[in-house]
């Protein structure tokens, strides 16, 4: 009895002791870690965290979002397209951890896992991306606090009529922010945009020097109250004042990024020549402190320098100096006038060989643009200093003021001058001024031009620095009519590039179990010759063995290659190989060839992509149909050229 009863009062206290340990148990339990998706496009520096963790989405990489820097990258990177470039993630998304760190002096760009990142002189925010697995004991915020954008610009002439959407926004960018220490607003923080007067003039024809004085006793300065003209940093148009905000301390990425539709690095050469005279300069100078002001100047869009010749060339303003318009313009206000002759010839070379480099802020992914302002004409040749920088990569704008008459195109050093320097004769690169007092006029035009990043990526820039070996499937399956196609569409490539030995070479190889060599690299050196000789290529009819043919052309066309040059192969097959691809391929990918791979019909999907240079979207293609070749003809000219301007210049 006794020993039942003892049994009943373990049992009770087991169970009493179960009851109680249940809950406390259950506070026990490790929490779960709640994982916020974010979007392609979220920037590092909209998120107001120290570090935290997000999921990215699959396909980032197709976005192009940008990305700033190798391993540490700027804040106003995408955090998932960081992530990709590091190997953190791949192309199917995933978790990643962020961590803030402090600002780096320069980001160096690099092409990555199929993620072509930027170079960037500076910035003030910086962040680094681990794999999305937190510690044992941490947990991160399971929301994230983004930072509010803002709108800065009130239109004037309608103050009493605002749009819904900016008045709902004017308390963000008056008020103080809640934790804020606040300081007055500067009387001069808005400037009233005045409406352009234009003011006629006649001249005759006399000696340059004695023009010059007509010029200047022409010139007056504003009358004192009168308003000042000054362009927005964003195209809102007349009648806009524009508010600078200061940012808000814990989100840096407020301060103006720039323009991304016009993401360009610029670089002006300013005639300081004496010639030009005091008051001509000082018009030059507020001529470019107005193109700052309109171009919108950021680091996620246009960086902005000046070089002022003379006798020689000197930098003033280099790309990295300056992040945004009110920078630049006070700069440039301080630039005093060198002296000396027009020597733009030397100013373009110095440009080529020292200016767009990292070092200087020159950035991969941004198209290289210089304009140069002339007085007249040059004292020196610009043809091949000209030539040599766009070969390089740079597109070269010409702004001329009062070209020279009649009676002193006799004292040209070079007949011509501009026709010879820019890359097309389209009118396109060329900006004719009639006369300083029409000078102002010319900044719209001209910053709609250097922003049309679209057309500079397909300018001779590009198309005049490549080796192209074409390597085409000659094999039985080919048939001769769809053979014709193919030369075809060889010669459509061809036509869109500046054949000469200086500028673009073409070579081709035909292929079937064995290997012909149709054209040598510098075998016609002229666009028509070179295109008749396509036309003239014979059918020959086999096997496929396109490993072989690969390795042929290395051999007989890219050994051959002269040191500046893009190396290009483009592969055109309409079937699987007899023998393996892979390992020719990478051999030439090891030589610095850009392949590119042409499927048709029965082309195997694997080989083509094992063929092209990664990444594969923009390298391989294919079409059904001999006849449907030709659609890739603009994409093809639009990705090499595309390439070529985004390789860095050091």
């Amino acid at each position: 009895m006794i020993r039942a009863s003892l049994t009943a009062i373990c049992l009770a206290l087991l169970l009493s002791c179960a009851c109680w340990a249940k809950p406390n148990g259950s506070k026990n339990k490790k929490p779960k870690q709640v994982v916020p998706a974010i979007e392609c496009d979220v920037r590092a520096g909209k998120i107001n965290l120290p570090e935290f963790i997000a999921k990215c989405p699959a396909h980032c990489k197709e976005t192009k979002q940008q990305v700033y820097g190798t391993g540490v990258f700027a804040s106003i990177s995408s955090i998932c397209n960081a992530a990709i470039h590091s190997g953190v993630i791949t192309n199917t998304g995933g978790k990643v951890i962020v961590r803030k760190m402090a600002g780096q002096n320069i980001y160096k760009g690099s092409n990555s896992n199929g993620v072509r990142s930027l170079s960037l002189p500076k910035w003030r925010e910086s962040f680094v991306i681990s794999v999305g697995k937190p510690k044992k004991g941490v947990i991160y915020p399971s929301t994230l606090d983004y930072v509010p954008s803002r709108p800065t610009y009130v239109k004037t002439s309608q103050k009493e009529a605002i749009s819904p959407a900016v008045t709902t926004a004017l308390p963000m960018t008056t008020a103080p922010e809640p934790t804020t220490a606040t300081t007055p607003e500067p009387p001069t923080t808005t400037t009233t945009l005045a409406p352009t007067t234009t003011t006629t003039t006649t001249t005759t024809t006399k000696p340059r020097a004695a023009v010059h004085k007509v010029r200047d006793a022409g010139l007056r300065r504003p009358e004192a109250g009168s308003p000042v003209r000054r362009q927005p940093s964003s195209p809102v148009g007349p009648g806009f004042n524009v508010r600078e905000q200061e940012p808000a301390p814990r989100a840096p990425e407020l301060v103006s990024q720039g323009d991304p539709n016009c993401m360009v690095d610029l670089a002006f050469l300013m005639d300081g020549s004496w010639s030009i005279g005091k008051r001509r300069f000082k018009i030059q100078k507020d001529f470019l402190s107005e193109v700052a002001q309109v171009i919108s100047v950021g680091v996620a869009g246009p960086m902005m320098g000046v070089i002022q010749y003379g006798d020689d060339p000197v930098t003033e303003i280099s790309l990295r100096s300056y992040s945004n318009s009110r920078e630049v313009k006070s700069a440039i206000e301080k630039i005093g006038q060198k002296g000396g002759l027009s020597n733009v010839g030397k100013a373009l070379s110095y440009i080529n060989k020292h200016y767009f480099s990292d070092a200087n802020g020159n950035r991969g992914g941004a198209p290289n643009v210089a304009v140069v302002l002339v007085d007249g004409w040059p004292t020196d040749k610009v043809e091949e200093a000209s030539r040599l920088a766009r070969e390089s990569g740079i597109n070269i704008f010409f702004v001329t003021i009062e070209g020279p008459d009649e009676n002193e195109k006799q004292n040209l050093v070079e007949t011509n001058f501009v026709d010879k320097a820019v890359c097309r004769t389209n009118g396109f690169f060329s900006l004719p001024v009639t006369s300083w007092f029409a000078l102002r006029k010319a900044v719209q035009p001209l910053v709609k031009r250097v922003c049309d990043t679209d057309r500079l990526m397909c300018s001779k820039t590009c198309l005049n620095a490549a080796d192209i070996a074409f390597v085409i499937d000659g094999s039985s399956s080919v048939g001769t009519g769809n053979f014709r196609t193919v030369l075809q569409f060889v010669a459509n490539i061809t036509r869109e590039f500046e054949i000469s030995d200086t500028d673009t070479r073409v070579g081709a190889v035909q292929y079937t179990y064995e290997q012909r060599l149709e054209l040598g690299f510098g075998q016609y050196n002229n666009k028509a010759e070179l295109l008749n000789a396509i036309k003239r290529i014979n059918y020959w009819s086999g096997g496929t063995s396109t490993g072989a043919a690969i390795t042929y052309a290395a051999e007989q066309l890219f050994s051959k290659s002269k040191p500046n040059k893009r190396k290009i192969m483009i592969v055109i097959t309409d079937g699987r190989s007899y023998d393996d691809v892979r390992v020719p391929a990478l051999a030439v990918h090891r030589q610095g060839v850009i392949a590119y791979s042409i499927g048709i019909a029965w082309a195997a999907q694997d080989e083509l992509e094992y063929i092209a240079t990664d990444p594969d979207k923009e390298h391989s293609f294919f079409v059904d149909e001999f006849d449907n070749l030709y659609k890739f003809v603009p994409k093809i000219i639009h990705n090499i050229c595309q390439e070529f301007n985004s390789q860095p210049r050091n």
